[in-house]
């Protein structure tokens, strides 16, 4: 009977060592998950990073150009240097200014006083 008895206590420790062993492996299990988990997620935000980074790239190249186009589209525009003058000194406004309104306002001298009087 003592026997049986060292066997069930034996049985029972081995079934209590099994179950620490159990339970140990699913904390280190849980606690590797953990681990992959963050490292995915540092992925997940690196790729994140990097198409929002491109799309910054590709938008500031599209309002590059556009600002580009908008400038030659001004240059194109023909105005008349006495308009510039006379914009400049009546507004005591630089040159360049009164240059730019005009054109922006495609020659019109009477539309560039009226915007710059506003």
């Amino acid at each position: 009977m003592a026997a049986a008895g060292d066997e069930s206590a034996a049985a029972a420790a081995a079934a209590a060592a099994a179950g620490e062993d159990s339970k140990d492996l699913q904390q280190q299990s849980k606690a590797l998950d953990k681990l992959t988990d963050r490292v995915e997620d540092r992925q997940l935000d690196s790729s994140r990073v990097q198409s929002a980074m491109a799309a910054l790239a590709s938008s500031k190249e599209a309002d590059w150009n556009a600002m580009r186009l908008r400038e030659k589209e001004l240059a194109a525009v023909k105005i008349n240097p006495a308009d510039v003058e006379i914009i400049a000194n009546e507004l005591e406004l630089d040159k360049k200014i009164a240059e730019r309104t005009l054109r922006e306002h495609k020659g019109d001298a009477v539309a560039a006083v009226r915007f710059l009087l506003r």
